[in-house]
């Protein structure tokens, strides 16, 4: 089996190469189906996926089985600032690559987020509920998820959200950092949603892909916080004395509108594969004692 990883720099797609390699992820062992497989990791300077005559000739000549497309701008704020470039990487790339994909009988698993819906309703989102994105990170994200299925029909997107991994930057890393730095921190408490590892998602990724059940999942951490909650467990469990002290998203004003309440329901795991997805909790002191030790 060859797989192509997009996006190998980031936080998932450096999760999935080396879960790969170790055959297992911190819930368990993966399928033996990919024993030996054939790991292509590429990013954005060994292929540029806005690039459709780069990404059909790449994928021609390495005929993947399987595409896992971790490659997005994520940067909230500076999508606000430069429509042009989410649209090519969050909406065009997809596109590409499920044209690629479909012209070699590959599978495509695209990787998508919460912000498609507004953020407005406080009940968690299913699958086949409203998307209703208000940033441009949000709607170029949405555009993407309809033109891979659009393009391609062995295709699966799964929706994260509030990601965490062990390489680059994400809320739990500043945390800690901030946590050694200062006596105090203010963390917003009105902004509901789903911590996720990335090493959980990269386990629910490849048993997905392993199937033909194609269509949209959501794929988060079990049980909902605010992101002041979230900054309160991370200090505790690492044992740092810097307080949280909760505010308003009104008192922390920011460039971009974040959901109110992003919360996820993986209901079409439950009904596929399987919610093997850990307690927020859980995966959080697991990835905390990983980095101390």
């Amino acid at each position: 089996m060859k797989l192509l990883i997009t996006g190998s720099y980031g936080q998932l797609g450096n999760e999935l190469t080396k879960i790969l390699k170790n055959g297992r992820a911190e819930i368990g062992e993966i399928s033996p189906a990919y024993s030996g497989c054939e790991i292509i990791a590429v990013d954005y300077d060994a292929l540029d996926i806005t690039d459709k005559d780069a990404v059909q000739a790449f994928i021609q000549e390495h005929q993947p089985d399987i595409i896992f497309n971790c490659a997005a701008m994520t940067n909230v704020d500076q999508c606000e600032t430069d429509f042009e470039t989410a649209m090519k990487v969050n909406a065009i790339g997809p596109r590409n690559l499920a044209r690629a994909a479909k012209q070699t009988g590959a599978k495509l698993v695209h990787v998508s987020t919460d912000y498609v819906f507004s953020g407005t309703q406080a009940t968690p989102r299913c699958e086949w509920d409203l998307c209703a994105p208000n940033t441009v990170y949000g709607k170029s994200k949405l555009l993407g998820e309809r033109y891979a299925m659009e393009q391609c029909p062995n295709t699966f997107v799964v929706r994260t959200a509030w990601l965490y991994g062990y390489v680059g930057k994400n809320f739990v890393k500043t945390m800690l950092r901030l946590g050694k730095e200062k006596e105090q921190v203010t963390v917003v408490n009105d902004q509901h949603g789903n911590p996720t590892s990335a090493n959980d998602l990269a386990y629910h990724l490849l048993a997905l892909a392993l199937t033909e059940e194609y269509g949209i999942y959501h794929c988060t951490n079990e049980g909902e916080c605010t992101w002041f909650e979230f900054a309160s467990r991370i200090m505790e469990r690492a044992g740092l004395t810097c307080k949280v002290l909760p505010c308003t998203t009104q008192e922390y004003p920011s460039k971009t509108p974040r959901p109110a309440y992003s919360s996820l329901n993986n209901l079409m795991l439950s009904c596929t594969i399987g919610n093997h997805m850990r307690p927020w909790q859980e995966a959080l002191d697991r990835y905390l004692a990983n980095l101390e030790g």
